[in-house]
């Protein structure tokens, strides 16, 4: 009898023992399953807009993208330069005139000439090239301001035509890149022989890519050619009023 107790007693002790190491195995393994199903359903960690862009970029082909990207930097380098000249070349009209109007009252040509000299930007150069011809008349003056006029549109709108074909360029360069890689992507089709996803895609995710960047390039440079070709046209405007002005001082003084 005690020799049944003591087989009953192990008998129940081992399964109960095996009963709690399947519960904590079970119990593990939903905790693991938990766990990865967990991991799965998170979404992937989100890459920053530089990481995005850099991943981009190096899909899209070193080729044709260091193409454009070459338009890029070397569109937005003409367009600051062209930026900061044209700030520069920016003169108080009002104020300038208003100056040489009082010189020539007071001082004459000579002291009007040296308001001019230390003033920057074209209006002051024009104003200084009629003024320094008005012993030759009028008429020389006048010709005077038209021609230096000229000359000084011609360095406000200096380089202004590379930036022009830059936003032209850029996206020609993703349309053809955009072809290329849908070549590539049917020359991988037909040397596979068939029609799978995986083998088109790539090629047209490049593709697609180049075109994209170019696009890109091309509106980001179309902003500041604008913003340049207004504020050309605004100092012309200027240079134009104050020739107009220059010559009625002159007509003043002279009477």
């Amino acid at each position: 009898m005690k020799r049944l107790f003591s087989i009953l007693a192990i008998s129940g002790m081992m399964a109960f023992g095996t009963a709690n190491a399947t519960t904590n195995a079970n119990t593990t393994a939903v905790t693991t399953v938990a766990s990865m199903t967990q991991d799965e359903a998170a979404p992937a960690e989100e890459l920053g807009f530089h990481q995005e862009l850099k991943k981009r970029f190096i899909e899209g082909g070193p080729g044709f993208m260091g193409i454009v990207l070459l338009c890029l930097i070397l569109g937005l380098a003409i367009a600051i330069e062209r930026i900061i000249f044209l700030n520069l070349s920016t003169t108080n009209t009002k104020k300038l005139t208003k100056d040489v109007e009082d010189a020539l009252s007071s001082g004459g040509v000579d002291a009007a000439k040296e308001v001019c000299r230390n003033t920057k930007g074209p209006v002051a150069s024009i104003y200084y090239q009629g003024l320094d011809r008005t012993d030759e008349g009028l008429e020389a003056v006048e010709k005077a301001v038209v021609a230096y006029g000229g000359v000084q549109m011609g360095q406000l709108e200096k380089n202004v035509s590379w930036i022009a074909l830059f936003i032209a360029l850029a996206p020609m360069l993703g349309f053809l890149g955009t072809v290329i890689g849908m070549i590539q992507a049917f020359d991988k089709i037909e040397a596979a022989g068939d029609m799978q996803p995986s083998l088109v895609a790539g090629g047209i995710k490049v593709a697609l890519l180049t075109t994209v960047f170019g696009l890109v390039v091309a509106m980001i440079l179309q902003v500041f050619y604008n913003y340049i070709i207004a504020k050309i046209d605004s100092i012309v405007n200027d240079m134009e009023d104050a020739s107009i002005t220059l010559m009625d001082l002159l007509i003043r003084s002279k009477k």
